[in-house]
Formats: structure tokens, sequence, C-alpha cells
């Protein structure tokens, strides 16, 4: 049976997770509220355990509630004055947790309402637990619906136990569905760790996964690598993970974001480099950077960010890329923030080897902020 973190207080890596979960929630839920073409938003918790830990640290199901609510209730604000429909669907399989999950719920909306200005909650009557099983919940009819509807946006989080739920299908059916964003949470270093075990043998036999012993800390890269191959190399979609290892430094689990925007993208990588600013994705230097406080310590160029650089200034020379909007969405896809496009755009504009045709901003490094240029090779 699994481990039931919410009988304990939240460990700092769980608890890194869940602000993950917070922060990126917090950048996305703003998008599509105030996209007057989104009439109904649907939330997905589909792992939601029972919303706190022994301490009363919210879980995710709460969080989502928290952020939704918005400094001062201004996302309530929003969604009553311009009838948008929230909807939040809860999914725990354990009946007990799953009815503590419902009495939290229905405590955070009392204290909620203490505080509020409002006549009504918006959120209070459009929210439902359930308690299923998670592959025949996926398979539910209205949920593969709201899916499949392109009016309605969609924030799934699945913070399963372990690695079997979230397979194939599920995410390729999560990368199909159109205005949908995801992020997921996988045990990689118990597929690594119990790799000789039958279950976990099948499992890597049928994603023909390996892992490189002399790397530990890559274990989940190599899944997020699996998955990433899954996507078809025509189909524009955006894919990071962001790795985290244990206290004890022997164990490495890891999230798993998907999006079909780039903004999408560019707004979880915010939240990734926030919190890992040598390559964005761990809380482990997981490239082995030099340390800040080290003599050679340079945050502007480390591993990750030099040879990022260096792809796209030879895709550049090379005329593979020949316009911000695209070179923008390779350093996405590498896991990098636009700016970094502009600073490489810089640097060849310096050694004279390209010219600009259009306007280059150099303040500006959003790939939605931006108007598009095309760059001549000298």
């Amino acid at each position: 049976m699994a481990k039931n973190i919410n009988k304990q207080v939240f460990t700092e890596q769980t608890q890194l997770k869940l602000d993950i979960f917070r922060e990126c929630f917090r950048e996305w839920f703003p998008v599509f509220l105030h996209n007057q073409y989104i009439p109904t938003i649907f939330i997905y918790d589909l792992f939601a355990g029972s919303g706190t830990d022994v301490a009363g640290n919210y879980g995710s199901p709460l969080t989502l509630l928290e952020e939704a609510r918005g400094e001062n209730g201004v996302h309530c604000t929003h969604v009553i004055r311009n009838n948008k429909r929230i909807v939040f669907g809860y999914n725990e399989f354990q009946k007990r947790k799953a009815k503590t999950l419902e009495s939290n719920i229905k405590a955070f909306f009392a204290d909620c309402k203490l505080k509020c200005t409002h006549n009504s909650c918006p959120y209070e009557g459009n929210y439902i637990v359930k308690q299923e099983d998670f592959q025949q919940l996926f398979q539910n009819q209205t949920l593969l619906s709201n899916l499949d509807n392109p009016k309605c946006g969609k924030f799934i989080l699945l913070d399963q136990y372990g690695f079997k739920h979230v397979d194939d299908n599920v995410f390729i059916k999560l990368t199909n569905s159109p205005k949908t964003d995801f992020i997921f949470f996988i045990s990689s270093s118990t597929i690594k760790r119990f790799q000789e075990s039958d279950v976990v043998a099948k499992y890597l036999k049928d994603h023909k996964i390996t892992f490189d012993e002399t790397k530990p800390k890559e274990c989940h890269r190599v899944i997020a690598n699996y998955f990433r191959q899954l996507i078809p190399l025509t189909k524009e979609y955006y894919l990071h993970h962001f790795t985290i290892q244990n206290q004890s430094k022997s164990n490495y689990y890891g999230l798993i974001f998907g999006s079909n925007h780039s903004f999408g993208m560019e707004k979880f990588l915010k939240v990734c480099w926030k919190y890992d600013k040598l390559a964005g994705e761990s809380n482990c230097n997981i490239n082995d950077d030099f340390e800040q406080g080290t003599l050679f310590h340079n945050p502007d160029n480390t591993n990750k960010i030099e040879q990022t650089k260096q792809e796209v200034k030879e895709l550049i020379l090379l005329k593979t890329i020949d316009n911000n909007k695209a070179g923008m969405k390779y350093i996405l896809s590498k896991g990098c923030l636009p700016n970094l496009f502009v600073g490489v755009v810089n640097e060849l504009i310096a050694e004279r080897k390209i010219s600009i045709d259009g306007k280059f901003n150099r303040q500006v490094t959003g790939i939605h902020n931006v108007s598009e240029y095309h760059i001549n090779i000298l």
C-alpha cells in the first residue's frame, strides 16, 4: 500500500512539488479566466488525497481552490461579473481520504465566506469529489467529452503514487486534448530501483526504457524523454520535466508538464527556472554546474544555457531557424526561456554574422509580446 503522506507533515520535497503545482496553476488560471472565448474552465485533481497534511498545510486540492480565489478574491470577482463557469473535479480512490477531503473542502468554503464580500461563492456549488479507480474514471464519457471540447479550458493535475497510472494511452489522450495543460508526478527512481521486479521489468520492456547506471540523477530525464518521443514529430507540442531529489539524495522523482501552446510552456518554464537557475529542471544541480559561491560560478553561462545557445547559433547559421518566432519556439522546446534566443541574436549581430529584417527589440523577450522578424545570414 502507498505511504499516506497526509498523515505526516509534508517533507521539503513534497512541499517543493506542491509549490510548483501552485505556481504553475497561478500562471495558468488567469490566462484562461480572461479569455472571452472560454466560458467554462475545468480543473481536475485526480489523485487528490485528503486535502491537508497533519499540520493543516494545504495539499493540491485546497491549493487549487485558494489560487482560483486569487488575492483578495480578485478572480472570484471576475468570475461573477463575467458569468464564467469554473468546475473543480476531485478524485480520491481511498474512501476514508475522500471523506476527509470533502470535510476539508467544506471547511475551506466556510472560512472563505467569513472573509468574502460577495453575496455568493462562485465555486462552492461547482465541485465534485469522486472515489473511483483512475483507469475507470478516465473512461468516463463526461470527462472525455470535456477533454475533447475546444471551447473549455482544462487544467489536469495527476499526482499519482508510483508510476503505473499515467500510461501511454492516458498521455496521448491528454496531448490530443485542445485547450488542455497537464502536470503529473512520476516516481522515476522507483522504476530504476526495482527494475528487476516483474512489474517494473515489464514496464521497462513495454516502454523500451534503459538507464545509465553512471548517471543516477538523470533517471527522471530518461522517463520524460520516453514520453516525449510519443509525440509525433509533425505535432507542435511542448513538454518539460522537473526532477526532485529526496532529502537522502538517494531517490529521484519528478514532474512532467505538457501544453499544446507555447504560452503554456513559457509560463511553466518561468516557474521551473525560478527554482533552478542553472538548468530549469531540478533541485539537485543535474548538470554538475559550478555552484553559487564557487570561483567559476556563472549563472548566465551554465552547461544547459551554453549547450542550447550553441545549438541555436548553428541552426541560425545553417538557415534552419530564419525568424525569431521559430527560434523562440525551439528554445522553449529545449527547456529554456525565450530571452536566451534574444541574447543569441544580439551576439550574432555583434559578430556581424546576421542582419535583421523587421523590428528587433532587445527588451522584449516573451514570444507572445514580440513582432516577428526575419534573420539574414551575412
